[in-house]
């Protein structure tokens, strides 16, 4: 690729990307906090009296608590734990782009789907995440990712990958990022050494992994890292693609969040039933997540080839209640652990 070509398409990437991480970060905390209040609002249908009793106990008021809660929904889309390396160079970075890009999309990103039009993945998992090679729709990002990142490897530290001139490891995602995430399924070096045909884990796992560290060690950040996961209820990120209004969907949603009422009490009150609660005894909430992907998937796909604004309205009024819901759910399991 000559190098005027490789700057035009890097910078298109970077400023299409912008927004394209799933709801926006700002969104992902307002549910959580909205979780909470739903939770104060009703004590005696959740778990809110334990909740606040550890909040008490770790030294935060109620609104701080939700606020630490959300701030970890917040930071996931911050993580520096997936480094990608040229083919050619060996040079390993986390993001498409250097200096403008490097703020704005980051690789961690690809962590965050959990496919829906297809069954199971290469990794045996029952849903798997996003993968360039599989995806049954995709638009400008996902062909200008995989353009820019083609024949580009998964940093796995000094493990062998490495590109034509060398290997400048900063990291071993695959040893530790993708080993998190595996989750009781199986993975390769060698599914990790082609960006257009990797086969990311599923956002299921990575809410999972940080459930059973919440669980090893009950922190409020940690249990905010696990409420990411209302991703699910975005269906960019069931339909599993990083384009088609991705980044006009998100920006509506954050815009609209309040006037539209997508946080009612009411419909979140009625969203709760649309999810099986996890058993007391088990400590797994994948099936419990997965239930919040098939709503989104099942209901929201209009917003993939829809701007318009009832649409959207129609589809934001059932995935951001039944994301608060499904937060709501994870919080009275967590509850039961301090």
């Amino acid at each position: 690729m000559n190098r005027l070509l490789s700057t035009a398409l890097a910078t298109g990437l970077a400023l299409a990307a912008a927004d394209a991480s799933a709801f926006s970060q700002e969104t992902h905390k307002r549910i959580v906090i909205d979780a909470v209040n739903y939770m104060k609002a009703n004590p005696s249908t959740t778990n809110y009296n334990k909740l606040a009793a550890a909040a008490a106990a770790a030294g935060y008021t109620v609104e701080q608590m939700a606020n630490v809660l959300g701030q970890g929904a917040y930071d996931v889309d911050d993580f520096m734990d997936t480094y990608f390396c040229g083919a050619t160079t060996g040079d390993c970075q986390t993001a498409p782009v250097w200096g403008l890009g490097a703020g704005i999309v980051k690789y961690t990103s690809y962590w965050h789907f959990q496919q829906h039009t297809r069954g199971a993945d290469a990794h045996g998992n029952d849903k798997g995440g996003y993968n360039y090679d599989l995806l049954t729709v995709w638009g400008d990002i996902d062909n200008m990712a995989a353009s820019w990142l083609y024949g580009d490897y998964m940093d796995d530290g000094k493990s062998g990958m490495k590109g034509w001139f060398g290997d400048n490891t900063k990291y071993n995602t695959y040893g530790v990022t993708e080993a998190n995430y595996r989750q009781g399924s199986s993975s390769s070096k060698a599914q990790y050494d082609d960006f257009e045909e990797m086969p990311f884990q599923p956002i299921d796992n990575l809410g999972q992994y940080w459930y059973t560290k919440f669980q090893q060690s009950p922190t409020f950040q940690t249990l905010g890292f696990v409420l990411h996961t209302t991703d699910l209820l975005q269906p960019h990120h069931t339909w599993t693609t990083s384009a088609l209004n991705h980044a006009g969907w998100e920006t509506w949603v954050n815009d609209y969040y309040y006037s539209e009422g997508l946080n009612s009490g009411a419909l979140v009150a009625a969203a709760l039933n649309n999810f099986t609660p996890v058993p007391a005894g088990s400590t797994d909430i994948r099936p419990l997540l997965t239930q919040g992907g098939a709503l989104s998937y099942s209901n929201g796909g209009i917003v993939l080839s829809s701007t318009d604004h009832n649409d959207r309205r129609n589809v934001g009024r059932i995935v951001i209640p039944n994301a608060i819901a499904m937060t709501v759910h994870v919080l009275n399991h967590a509850a039961n652990r301090f």
